[in-house]
């Protein structure tokens, strides 16, 4: 049986709210081996049934970011999308459905709006409107220029939370598009926004300025409502007929928590029959200066709960809940008192000597308090108990101190980017199994509209730590939009000139921590990794303006072709435990990321039909003066000066982007395995060279010292976190560690799916795929590992020995879906394999 599955509009099941020219795919679903797609048609109809694109037969095997070319779409308004399918296996079909954005700016007259007078309590606006007739569809817009909670008749609008999504205001407003055909009835309705401040309108001072960014503002909210029935359209707007009151949030901030007053509470205020003609009409606002764009990255929402693990009474009053680990979210809490009674909740990630959580603010990051919500009540005996959560913040945290007259009812919640798990892997070695769990969580952690680096500490988008840590994302968690809206935004904090910024979005920070194109790399390595994983030629062809001309601009500010940065190998293990450069020559980093990144531009520039030249001249350039300045070939090392000692960060990148002449690698590789034995077994690297040691060793045949790193359990090692009890990953090896929600050093998690499963893309969007093994002779047993591509889910498993096996035979059966070509490699058996199961065997 044949059959299509995931029919895709802008990588999403029946998108809502696309741009102007929506990608279209779907995965072809066969027991037919060896099948394959030999053309498509693509129909797309509005919502008369007119059709208004017909794109004819196309010979083609792609079903993969099939751009619409068609009439302009019409906006805010359901199309229905047909494609038929032939393959060797027969034709086959399939339906589905996408709504378009706002179509040209057009918001219909809708207007930012904000409180009548800005304070630092979060504003309750409310329209409220009547519909003619029963709706046949209805779809609303929502932009905000901070946070909105947006509510019909006193119900969510949907699911998600801490939305639209952040960006650098100045450039680009996201908003979002919510069908609402099946909430709306002819009749009285009531629409609310509760607004906070996120990133658009911090007050607090924190180090990273964002009480002072370009766009900082008060919140502000844009709503349009589009309802067409069976007599026409009928609009709904924000403007200044709107009303305003300031609710019982009385201060939010995404560092120092939130303030709720159940005293203030606002009754009725989504109720059509509540008479609001005494409060203030709102403001209008001048809103985000950035052009208008539907959010293009998943939602953020509670994906799940758990409850107390532990309750510790510390005195009267005070308790300690903890909870089996580390998460990304807040506390829903169901309370009872007296009208006045104060409960004060403080997080943190680990306990202090006293029992308490490490809730402070250790470095002076922020004015005041820090992770804390503070919650008064009303009477609860009349309504029964308060149940709140936090609308406009969130907290990193496994533990929460209580201070209340009684302990509330408190379970937790976990809060992040809908990120559906599309990656898997387990071997015979627990340990790693273990390291992976505690990987994907502490990713989902940092999911938050962007790649953050702490939920706890910051909430920024380093780009060095997205850098690092995009392919795991990608192989593990759907977060192909989320990264694509995030090269954006690196790109964006250009703002057309220089080198981009180290955190993405950015608000203005004042440090300089120019130059760093081992952070800046990310312009061009994360847009090629989603491309390569993903098959997203879009995404390369948006950023390369800007990664071009930053390219250029590193190029000239690194004399000679050595490269200068402030941002080395972050958290070796000889670094302090608050972060820092290990002592090392930074040039050797500086310099090798500006190769990759020479090297990248000049794929990228083929992929988009431009010469490579300029960036392959770069790239030789500076790799000669790699060699010359930094190899020692008397000794095998990869040197620079004020080494203290042998650096593995220096070889490991160096033969990671295949900077070294072909004659000195082996050499270079033997070197480094030999300090790895000398160390009893350990890395001793940073962030950037812990992603790449461990394939490093195994390309050059010493797989035996990257499986004993891997599954080391002393200092410094992810074991060694595992046997100090780690419930997520760390921000540093040293367990003194200032946070323990930090993925930058996980990239583990590539080795894992790369050689220890044995897959590897060798084509973009994974259309020609390495399936290779490399452990098979080592200590462990058997793995396996899935990841679900642009064309289907490729999978593998071998095991070697057993009951069927002699002890040094192995069996792989893999799976491949139609669309990708297969390379299976294990010791002495090479095959290319197309859709399908196939099963071989081998001696090790």
């Amino acid at each position: 049986m044949t059959r299509l599955h995931r029919l895709t509009v802008d990588h999403d099941v029946d998108r809502v709210g696309t741009g102007p020219r929506p990608l279209f795919g779907w995965e072809i679903v066969t027991d037919e081996p060896g099948s394959r797609q030999t053309s498509w048609r693509l129909e797309v109809r509005d919502a008369r049934g007119v059709v208004v694109w017909d794109s004819g037969v196309v010979a083609d095997d792609r079903s993969v970011d099939i751009a619409y070319a068609g009439l302009p779409l019409a906006a805010l308004a359901r199309h229905r999308w047909r494609v038929e399918v032939e393959t060797t296996a027969g034709p086959v079909t399939g339906d589905g459905t996408f709504v378009t954005g706002v179509v040209d700016a057009d918001w219909r007259g809708a207007r930012w709006i904000g409180a009548a007078e800005p304070s630092a309590a979060a504003p309750i606006v409310r329209g409220a409107f009547t519909l003619d007739a029963e709706p046949i569809e209805a779809y609303l817009v929502v932009a905000a220029g901070g946070l909105a909670h947006v509510e019909l008749d006193g119900r969510p609008v949907d699911d998600s939370v801490l939305g639209p999504g952040f960006t650098d205001y100045d450039v680009v407003a996201q908003y979002t598009v919510v069908d609402l055909t099946d909430r709306l009835t002819r009749g009285a309705h009531v629409l609310t926004a509760e607004l906070g401040r996120g990133f658009y309108g911090m007050r607090g001072r924190n180090t990273w300025n964002w009480e002072t960014a370009p766009w900082h503002d008060d919140p502000c909210v844009r709503l349009l409502l589009v309802v067409r029935g069976a007599d026409g359209e009928q609009t709904v707007v924000t403007d200044d007929t709107w009303r305003a009151v300031d609710g019982a949030t009385t201060s939010d901030d995404l560092y120092a928590g939130e303030d709720f007053d159940a005293r203030r509470r606002v009754a009725g205020v989504g109720s059509a029959d509540t008479d609001v003609s005494g409060w203030p009409r709102v403001r209008m606002a001048t809103g985000p200066a950035g052009a208008p764009e539907p959010q293009r990255q998943p939602p953020i929402v509670v994906a799940g709960h758990l409850e107390p693990e532990s309750v510790v009474e510390l005195g009267e009053g005070q308790w300690v809940v903890g909870f089996e680990r580390v998460i990304a979210g807040w506390v829903e809490i169901e309370a009872e008192g007296a009208a006045g009674d104060v409960i004060e909740l403080r997080f943190g990630e680990t306990l202090e000597p006293d029992g308490t959580p490490n809730y402070e603010d250790e470095k002076g990051y922020f004015d005041g308090r820090f992770q804390t919500d503070r919650i008064i009540l009303d009477d609860t005996g009349v309504d029964g108990p308060l149940r709140w959560h936090p609308r406009f913040t969130w907290h990193g945290f496994r533990y929460v101190e209580v201070r209340a007259p009684r302990l509330p009812r408190l379970r937790a919640a976990i809060v992040h980017t809908r990120a559906p798990r599309i990656g898997r892997f387990s071997c015979s070695d627990p340990l790693l199994n273990t390291i992976h769990e505690l990987t994907v969580r502490t990713i989902v952690s940092n999911l938050h509209g962007i790649p953050t680096d702490t939920p706890k500490y910051e909430k920024n988008g380093w780009t060095g730590d997205g850098m690092v840590g995009a392919r795991m994302m990608l192989q593990n968690l759907d977060t192909h939009e989320l990264l694509a809206k995030w090269t954006a935004d690196i790109a964006h904090s250009r703002h057309g000139a220089g080198a981009p910024e180290v955190i993405a979005p950015h608000g203005g920070w004042r440090m300089d921590w120019s130059p760093a194109p081992t952070w800046h790399s990310a312009l061009l390595l994360v847009p090629w990794e989603v491309h390569l994983q993903r098959g997203d030629r879009d995404v390369l062809a948006a950023v390369w303006p800007d990664a071009r001309d930053y390219l250029r601009f590193e190029i000239d500010r690194s004399p000679g072709g050595i490269a200068e940065t402030t941002l080395g190998d972050w958290v070796a293990p000889d670094t302090d435990a608050g972060g820092g450069n290990p002592p090392e020559d930074a040039r050797v980093a500086a310099t090798a990321f500006l190769i990759a990144m020479c090297d990248t531009a000049a794929r990228i520039a083929v992929e988009l039909g431009e010469p490579a030249d300029e960036w392959l001249a770069a790239a030789q350039r500076s790799r000669e003066a790699f060699v010359a300045t930094f190899w020692d070939a008397d000794r095998a090392e990869v040197r620079g000066v004020g080494d203290d000692g042998y650096r593995q960060a220096h070889a490991v990148l160096a033969l990671a982007f295949d900077i070294l002449p072909e004659d000195a690698r082996q050499p270079a590789a033997d070197r480094l395995a030999a300090d790895v034995r000398d160390r009893g077994d350990h890395l001793w690297t940073g962030a950037l060279a812990t992603k790449h040691i461990l394939p490093v060793l195994t390309r050059f045949g010493h797989a035996d010292a990257a499986v004993a790193v891997a599954t080391q359990t002393t200092f410094p090692s992810w074991g060694h976190w595992v046997e100090l009890g780690a419930t997520s990953l760390w921000e540093h090896w040293k367990p003194e560690s200032r946070s323990r929600g930090h993925y930058f050093l996980g990239t583990i998690d590539d080795w894992l799916y790369g050689d220890v499963a044995g897959l590897r893309p060798l084509a973009a969007g994974w259309r020609r795929a390495g399936i290779e093994p490399r452990v098979t002779a080592m200590s462990l047993t058997s793995a396996e590992g899935s990841v679900r591509t642009p064309y289907g889910d490729l999978s593998v498993r071998w095991r070697r020995g057993g009951e069927d096996l002699a002890p040094d035979e192995v069996e792989l059966t893999c799976e491949v879906p139609v669309g990708i070509t297969a390379e299976v490699v294990l010791p002495g058996v090479r095959r290319e394999v197309g859709s399908g199961v196939h099963t071989l065997r081998a001696h090790v």
